[in-house]
C-alpha cells in the first residue's frame, strides 16, 4: 500500500482513479535496458563517479540541478540507500498512468531496508534514463 501511495504522490494523482499495474507490455530488451540504467548509476555512486551518475539521469533531472557535484550533493544527503546500498533485488516494474516505474528493493549502508521507486523516461533514441527516485519504507510483504 505504501508503494501505491508513494506512487500517487510522485504523480501528483491523489485522489485519481488511476490504476498501479504490472507493466507486462514492456518487452525484455527494455526491461533490461532500464535494470542496466539504474545498475550503471548504482555502480557510479559506488564509485563517486559524479559524472557518469549524472548521465543516467533524465534531461528534467539534469536541467533541474546543473552539474553532476549539485547533483551528487543531493544523493550523498537525501538517498544514502540508493547512495551506499548493501544490497539491492530488482522487484516489479509498473506502469503508473503513462509513467513506468522500476522498484528496486535496497538495503542502506545502516541496514535499513526501503524501496527506491525509480520512474523512468525514455529518450528519442530509444535508450532510458532516470527521471527521479523515491525512497519508501516497504510493507512487510514487499520487504
Amino acid at each position: 500500500m505504501r508503494v501505491l501511495v508513494a506512487l500517487l504522490i510522485l504523480f501528483g494523482l491523489a485522489g485519481s482513479a488511476a490504476a498501479q499495474l504490472p507493466a507486462t507490455d514492456v518487452g525484455t530488451a527494455d526491461r533490461s535496458a532500464i535494470r542496466n540504467v539504474i545498475e550503471g548509476q548504482i555502480a557510479a555512486f559506488r564509485r563517486d563517479d559524479g559524472e557518469a551518475a549524472f548521465g543516467f539521469a533524465s534531461p528534467g533531472i539534469q536541467r533541474l540541478f546543473g552539474d553532476a557535484p549539485s547533483f551528487m550533493n543531493m544523493v550523498r544527503g537525501g538517498y544514502q540507500p540508493v547512495y551506499r546500498p548493501r544490497d539491492v533485488a530488482f522487484r516489479d516494474l509498473l506502469r503508473f498512468a503513462d509513467q513506468l516505474v522500476q522498484v528496486v528493493a535496497v538495503t542502506g549502508p545502516d541496514g535499513r531496508r526501503m524501496l527506491a521507486l525509480y520512474p523512468m523516461e525514455q529518450q528519442a533514441d530509444g535508450s532510458w534514463r532516470i527521471a527521479g527516485c523515491q525512497l519508501v519504507e516497504p510493507d512487510d510483504e514487499a520487504a
